[in-house]
């Protein structure tokens, strides 16, 4: 047993490892400074357990990437009740920061008014989605509150790497390049599958040629919602001499209708990789797009490798 000075007599002490000096210390982590704004995620869709329950690991994440980091969710289809509406959510946020600053003020602290942003809205989207982000926006404005709006979470290199785990789980991709691991089913050209129009196939298309450098096979991102679109892709691949295709969905899960990607695929004769959920990176991107807003710069915690 331990007594209140240490551990019994005999059993070894862990010693507090020194800080690190010089040009090679590596950096202390950082943390969400005081009273920052709320990370808010903007999730669409029809709401349901699956949806909250992504919703929150990927806030979860990027709590573990900041500490103290105050992270909500709001659902673009919310209820209110069991689905938080994120016009409600940002309400609310910003009568919680009225009311810390009247409680303030009324124990006699001098307390200047609020001045920045209250939140900053984050979409759950891998690209653009010009309806969905109107929607968004319309929501921010209808809070009345002042928030900060970002861009949404793609077109980045992380995002290709998710899009390489998708497909190597669902044995249509080589897991790992140098381990030269090869898989029989492994697709010699990609469809990359998104939703938003042109503008949503162009943002894809960035993500499609990392995600063509890393497998050494032809990536071409269509849109689902355009008709026609995934067989045309489909047929364009296999005419430039692409025999076994594969659909990578570049969605986070949320925004795909029921039924749509399942449609895809018997339209385009060929498997298709799980959304994209939450996959880490989802969290990471998420957090980057809160700091970038405003002007933090978390640090990896010592012992765990920059990402």
């Amino acid at each position: 047993m331990s007594s209140p000075t240490g551990p019994a007599s005999g059993l070894p002490v862990r010693m507090p490892r020194p800080r690190q000096s010089g040009r090679h210390r590596r950096p202390e982590p950082v943390v969400a400074p005081e009273g920052a704004p709320a990370l808010v995620l903007a999730v669409p869709g029809v709401p349901g357990a699956p949806t909250r329950s992504l919703a929150e690991e990927v806030v979860s994440i990027a709590r573990s990437e900041l500490p103290g980091l105050d992270a909500r969710i709001g659902f673009l289809e919310g209820d209110d009740q069991e689905f938080p509406a994120l016009q409600s959510v940002l309400a609310h946020a910003s009568e919680e920061r009225t009311a810390r600053v009247q409680q303030a003020r009324a124990a006699g602290a001098e307390v200047a008014d609020p001045d920045g942003p209250v939140a900053v809205v984050v979409p759950l989207l891998a690209g653009p989605d010009s309806a969905l982000t109107r929607r968004i926006r319309q929501a921010v404005i209808d809070s009345r509150a002042p928030v900060e709006l970002t861009d949404v979470l793609g077109p980045h290199p992380l995002l290709a790497e998710a899009l390489h785990v998708r497909l190597s789980e669902a044995g249509l991709a080589r897991a790992d390049r140098a381990r030269l691991f090869t898989v029989a089913t492994a697709a010699d050209g990609i469809i990359l599958a998104t939703v938003g129009g042109e503008e949503a196939v162009q943002a894809a298309g960035i993500t499609g040629m990392l995600l063509a450098a890393r497998l050494a096979v032809p990536v071409m991102a269509a849109a689902l919602d355009q008709e026609g679109a995934i067989a045309a892709t489909a047929e364009q691949l296999r005419s430039s001499g692409s025999t076994q295709l594969a659909l990578a969905p570049y969605l986070i899960g949320p925004e795909l209708g029921e039924g749509l990607l399942d449609l895809a695929a018997k339209e385009a004769e060929c498997a298709s990789a799980e959304a994209l959920g939450a996959y880490p990176a989802i969290g990471k991107l998420a957090l980057a797009q809160y700091t970038t807003a405003l002007g933090i710069t978390p640090q990896p915690a010592p012992g765990v490798p920059a990402h």
